[in-house]
């Protein structure tokens, strides 16, 4: 029996067991597991402005982050007309609780593509973290009551990124890890970095060089640091500048490295990482850009691996530029940009099928949940594909508004965070 499978049978044998169905928290932007994938059952695949939703709050403006959920309380990052940079708070029903300034001073990105409220908070069910585009870290209580903040820029240098900082850090137990790829454009001056930092002080555990021979726009990097944790091997992950690099948790030493994501033999001098890697036990799957490639890796290699056999599954021409791809049971799920979705076998990257959904701009990364992936267009709507190695659309889903936020799950409820509003659809 595939794993796919095998997975679905597992998790439907627990539930018949306990009669109950898992309600997991939704702490990061991928979820629970760092990986856009909810264990829940029974949720909602269909919906409208009038159908299936529990309720809408408005927000005071438009942001791209995904909201974060924990015990019942939701945190999601905006902005105002005035450029203010906020942290809001939310309850079950609707209710803001709290909204705290974290900074001032927004601004938008490529017309319409982002804003200084990008990156996505975290939180813990005690403290919520949020690092906005211009550069301000911040730690509050899950009350609302401020612990730390500081700006990144004034501790480890002047932000040098054309559309502003959008890389969310990553949460793992105690620490917090934050990647600044970012420069002027010459190799020869080395201005991106990665820092460990505690998070309930904010004080740095550790901070170390991140070398690269990328150049121009592609010392920029706009993904986020992922972990890497299959019960044996652990270790971060940063993605930008022309390579993924791991690094050891504790020290921030380079493990390894892979390069030729941006073509030596043909350069293109902009191609910047927007779309995240993805990890499963084995697996660490790597998009690029543009017309780059997508590549997959095993965890376990030292030093450059970048022409190392050994460590590497399989190759792809054709990437996602913006959504991180998606691994479930045996298949791996591309987004493309312009909402075609290829599906390919998680173990040689044989195609099961490339097919359209959407035609529109898509800039959410997809989540699956109960046999099903969502995927997010930047107009709202919402294409809920079957989930498998047949490709069959369930369902199309439009709330009326732009989007480009991730959704978040918990608790039997479908978080979709437009422009305007936050949505709870059940």
């Amino acid at each position: 029996m595939r794993a796919w499978w095998s997975s679905v049978a597992v998790v439907a044998g627990l539930l018949a067991s306990t009669g109950s169905v898992r309600a997991d928290n939704w702490p990061s932007w991928r979820g629970p597991h760092n990986n856009g994938v909810c264990e829940e059952k029974g949720l909602a695949t269909k919906w409208s402005p009038t159908s299936h939703v529990a309720w809408k709050a408005a927000l005071p403006g438009p942001a791209g982050s995904t909201p974060v959920i924990w015990d019942g309380r939701i945190y999601l990052t905006t902005v105002d007309g005035d450029g203010k940079l906020w942290l809001m708070a939310f309850n079950d029903a609707g209710k803001e609780l709290w909204r705290k300034q974290v900074a001032s001073g927004n601004q938008i990105a490529r017309g319409d593509e982002g804003n200084y409220a990008s990156p996505s908070p975290s939180t813990d069910g005690e403290h919520v973290w949020t690092l906005m585009g211009e550069g301000t870290l911040a730690c509050f209580t899950t009350a609302g009551e401020p612990v730390w903040k500081f700006n990144v820029a004034d501790r480890y240098g002047k932000l040098q990124l054309q559309f502003g900082l959008a890389s969310t850090p990553v949460l793992d137990g105690d620490d917090l890890y934050v990647q600044l790829i970012h420069g002027e454009g010459d190799p020869k001056t080395r201005e991106a970095i990665v820092v460990a930092l505690n998070k309930r002080t904010g004080q740095q555990i550790w901070k170390v060089d991140r070398p690269s021979d990328g150049y121009k726009e592609n010392e920029h990097s706009y993904a986020s640091p992922m972990i890497y944790d299959d019960g044996q091997l652990k270790f971060l992950l940063t993605h930008g500048a022309d390579y993924i690099v791991a690094h050891n948790l504790k020290d921030g030493k380079e493990l390894w490295r892979c390069g030729e994501l941006n073509r030596k033999n043909n350069y293109d001098s902009t191609l910047r990482f927007v779309a995240s890697p993805a990890t499963a036990d084995g697996i660490i799957v790597v998009p690029t850009a543009k017309k780059g490639p997508v590549l997959a890796l095993k965890p376990n290699g030292m030093g450059d691996i970048t022409n190392d056999a050994k460590s590497h599954l399989w190759t792809l021409n054709k990437t996602p530029d913006v959504p991180s791809p998606l691994i479930v049971g045996d298949y791996v799920y591309l987004c493309m940009a312009d909402g075609d979705l290829q599906v390919v076998d998680r173990a040689n990257g044989k195609e099961q099928y490339f097919e359209r959904t959407h035609r529109m701009r898509h800039r959410a990364s997809p989540v699956y949940a109960d046999g099903h992936i969502y995927l997010c267009a930047r107009d709202g709507k919402v294409t809920v594909v079957k989930a498998g190695p047949k490709f069959e659309i369930v369902s199309e889903n439009e709330l009326g508004e732009d989007m480009s936020s991730s959704l978040a799950i918990s608790n039997g409820t479908v978080y979709v965070r437009t422009f305007q509003h936050l949505w709870a659809i059940r």
